[in-house]
């Protein structure tokens, strides 16, 4: 399971746990599964999809921001 974390500069938009996480990264959208390889990355505007473990996908708008996943957390610092 995904541990991720939303925040802007004003607020936490999004916590919770999740099984994947596809992320609009400025290279193109990639997707983040559990035990997935440590990684930064810039990300472009888009949506990210976030998919809980009972299948239900949240989307959360960002105009763009950073990407920091390590250990199965995810850490996503956008500008909203």
């Amino acid at each position: 399971m995904l541990n991720i974390t939303i925040l802007t500069p004003e607020k936490k938009l999004y916590e919770g746990q999740a099984s994947s996480v596809i992320l609009p990264s400025v290279d193109g959208n990639f997707e983040v599964l559990t035990n997935h390889a440590a990684v930064v990355a810039a990300l472009a505007q888009g949506a990210i999809i976030i998919t809980d473990n009972t299948s239900k996908k949240n989307k959360v708008e960002i105009s763009g921001g950073f990407v920091e996943v390590l250990n199965n957390d995810i850490s996503i610092l956008v500008q909203q």
